[in-house]
């Protein structure tokens, strides 16, 4: 008998491969959407002083979700407290 679906015959081995592109798929989601907020958020509410707007826009541009995340835990905490916004 045939199956009716290859999708229902995948062993042990293939679900996790399945279950393991699923995550990597959601992480890559997340890091974009972080990456676009914290961009988003640079270009709207960072100060022009000194050029912090320029620098930390190419930061970001060119390291993705790991420059996203330097600006969420350095910069972005200290910029409430010194400007409220």
């Amino acid at each position: 008998m045939k199956p009716i679906c290859t999708l229902l015959t995948f062993g042990t081995l293939g679900w996790l491969w399945l279950m393991l592109i699923i995550i990597a798929s959601l992480i890559g989601i997340a890091a974009s959407v972080l990456w676009i907020w914290m961009l988003i958020e640079i270009l709207t509410k960072e100060t022009d002083e000194g050029n912090t707007r320029l620098i930390w826009a190419l930061v970001i541009i060119f390291t993705h979700w790991l420059g996203a995340i330097i600006y969420l835990l350095v910069r972005r905490e200290e910029r409430l407290k010194k400007l409220g916004r």
